[in-house]
């Protein structure tokens, strides 16, 4: 479908991409990896046009249409929510107009056999197969179901989308892209900008619905994982592909890798013992011949390249925890409030010495603000806030752009606030923090939000905290950092307390959790793969109370008088094929029904993620033929009368 042949992109004399080359196949779920800078984002530019290579070509069809959701994107004011989404369906708009142009047309001609009224029957049966491919739900149902599965309310779809946030508004964006159904899917970073319930929608989308390719960057293990079934790799300018999703991507690059390193370092020995011949000899006449041939050997040698990152065995830990009392936090009765808005009501939270604990729900429903409050930043509106005995609390504020002073230096911004033998290790814990070299010595203001979040990390180690509050410390974070700091956290041995979307960071990490949801706050004990099997249940039920689209045949007793009305009619042949068509379905649509009970059954009995994602799967599956089978059922028998 899209072919990319002995591509190169460089900048003066850096080259960025060195002549690469793969291929985008029909149905492909592709992710695309590599650290930040490798040029994973250039690559999607590329393909879209926006911008050109230095060398080499990228083929794709005319007719292929291109869906792509930049990491940030301009976007139009002036309409709601639901007014921007529905712009998506403006083509269908002006094929139904001229449908009905053609028809007033055709209806005052009499030229039946004139070239010009044959193309308007040829046009007109065009429109008509373009109109059936779009057949289904109205416009206004599609998008309010992808809003909502993306964490729009009812109450947000009359907003004017400029009062929403850059998040919020990327949301919409790719709410019109996903409604567009393009043939490929280019996506950078889509999860940096939604909520744990929003991801896990999305991930079921792409899985289910989305029948296009995929061309996916991502920071989300687990997102990668679940909707990639191939792995293409940046590495030192280079792509090296892998028919996997990500973690035996992981697993088969670190065997590449140790075989590279092996001869890398093999290479390095040899490179090292024939420069040191060449420097004892050079001057010797008796030695010139071997001198000037190795100089040459040296010259053609291909050298082999690994990442400064692969080479380095990278640990970080906190330091130890000073006991404080049982309770490390506690709130009573609290409500959180800004002017002219209540964020949450009457929260009773409780976090004890030792515990890790995740704030989860979607954005906007009080997670920051919590965190605020516990740090003193902000004063509740009602009720009590308290640290508990000898707490000393350490903050990571999402907002690191902020927080961090732009004028300093990556060292400077620990050296100013260390204090003592911490001073001495500085350059070390900034390489814990992939910060190496030069790289110590770059101003703030140009750092990447990934490394700004690892230098705003990295200034937690400079004290003893044993409460730590991180709110989105993972955004912008490679996988590799993330993975990282997990393990920092987990061998942490004081108290956690932390805001984030990422299902795998979290997992394994934390064993309760906050849900913000609705200006309440509940408590949910146990692991994050547990709290989403039975959101993902709820919501399910939700989204079928709203949308349970065509409606159903209310009882047996209905169909069957409807069947035995027709009975009565004078049965020609027709009427009988309809008559028996009706019962059959009526058959299918009985045994449907009973599926569909043993499934939600089994949803609520079951807390094993595989079996839910399965039984998910097959619930929709059946409620789809279901729909079906009724929506076919009313026809036939409004044919019968």
């Amino acid at each position: 479908m899209i072919s990319i042949s002995d591509l190169t992109v460089a900048y003066g004399s850096f080259t960025l991409l060195d002549h690469i080359g793969f291929h985008i196949s029909e149905n492909d779920r592709i992710g695309l990896v590599g650290k930040n800078g490798a040029g994973k984002s250039t690559v999607m530019k590329l393909i879209c046009g926006l911008e050109s290579p230095t060398s080499g070509r990228i083929d794709k069809p005319q007719h292929v249409r291109i869906g792509y959701l930049p990491q940030l994107m301009e976007y139009a004011k002036g309409r709601t929510v639901i007014e921007e989404t529905l712009t998506v369906f403006d083509e269908i708009k002006q094929l139904e107009k001229e449908l009905e142009t053609i028809n007033d047309e055709l209806a005052q001609r009499t030229d039946y056999e004139s070239d010009s009224y044959a193309g308007l029957i040829e046009r007109l049966n065009t429109i008509n197969d373009l109109l059936a491919l779009e057949a289904g739900e109205s416009p206004r149902v599609q998008a309010e179901r992808t809003l909502i599965g993306l964490g729009f309310r009812d109450e947000d779809f009359d907003r004017p989308r400029e009062t929403f946030s850059q998040g919020w508004n990327m949301r919409i964006e790719l709410a019109k892209i996903l409604l567009a159904r393009p043939d490929v899917l280019l996506l950078d970073e889509p999860t940096n900008h939604l909520d744990i319930e929003s991801i896990a929608w999305f991930e079921e989308y792409l899985k289910k619905s989305f029948r296009g390719s995929l061309l996916l960057v991502s920071h989300d293990r687990r997102f990668l994982d679940n909707v990639t079934t191939r792995t293409v790799e940046i590495l030192l300018g280079k792509v090296h592909d892998y028919k996997v999703p990500y973690s035996q991507y992981v697993a088969l690059r670190k065997e590449r890798m140790t075989q590279q390193l092996a001869a890398y370092e093999n290479q390095q020995r040899m490179i090292e013992k024939t420069e040191d011949f060449i420097n004892r000899f050079r001057y010797k006449p008796t030695k010139s011949n071997q001198v000037q041939s190795r100089i040459k050997a040296l010259e053609k040698l291909e050298r082999i390249e690994v990442e400064d990152e692969d080479r380095a065995m990278l640990t970080v830990k906190f330091p130890p925890a000073v006991r404080c009392g049982d309770v490390a936090y506690s709130a009573k009765d609290l409500t959180a409030a800004y002017p002219q808005k209540v964020v949450f009501r009457h929260a009773d939270i409780e976090i004890r010495r030792g515990e890790k604990v995740a704030f989860v729900g979607r954005n906007g429903e009080g997670k920051t603000t919590l965190m605020r409050i516990i740090c003193g930043e902000l004063e509740p509106a009602e009720g009590e806030s308290k640290l508990g005995h000898n707490v000393s609390l350490g903050y990571f504020a999402q907002n690191q752009e902020d927080v961090l002073d732009k004028s300093e230096t990556v060292f400077g911004t620990l050296d100013r606030i260390a204090v003592g033998e911490i001073r001495t290790k500085l350059r070390d814990i900034l390489g814990a923090f992939l910060f190496k070299g030069e790289d110590i010595d770059k101003k703030v203001s140009v750092l990447s939000g990934g490394e700004r979040a690892r230098l705003g990390m990295a200034k937690l180690m400079l004290q003893p905290y044993n409460l730590l509050a991180l709110d989105e410390p993972t955004n912008h974070m490679d996988i590799r950092s993330k993975d990282i700091l997990k393990q920092a956290l987990k061998a942490f041995d004081g108290t956690l307390v932390i805001v984030s979307h990422d299902r795998d960071f979290l997992d394994g990490l934390v064993d309760k959790l906050y849900e913000f949801r609705d200006g309440r706050v509940r408590e949910h004990l146990g692991t994050v793969s547990e709290f989403l099997e039975k959101r993902k249940l709820e919501n399910l039920q939700e989204l079928e109370r709203r949308f349970g689209a065509t409606p159903q045949p209310k009882t047996e007793e209905k169909r069957e008088s409807q069947a035995a009305f027709v009975q009565k009619r004078t049965e020609s042949k027709e009427e009988r094929k309809l008559r028996s068509r009706i019962a059959r379905l009526e058959e299918e649509i009985s045994s449907l029904e009973q599926q569909l009970a043993g499934i939600e059954t089994e949803l609520s009995g079951t807390t094993d993620h595989a079996r839910v994602m399965e039984l998910s799967g097959e619930y929709l599956r059946v409620k789809d033929q279901l729909d079906a089978h009724t929506a076919e059922w009313e026809r036939k028998m409004e044919e019968l009368g």
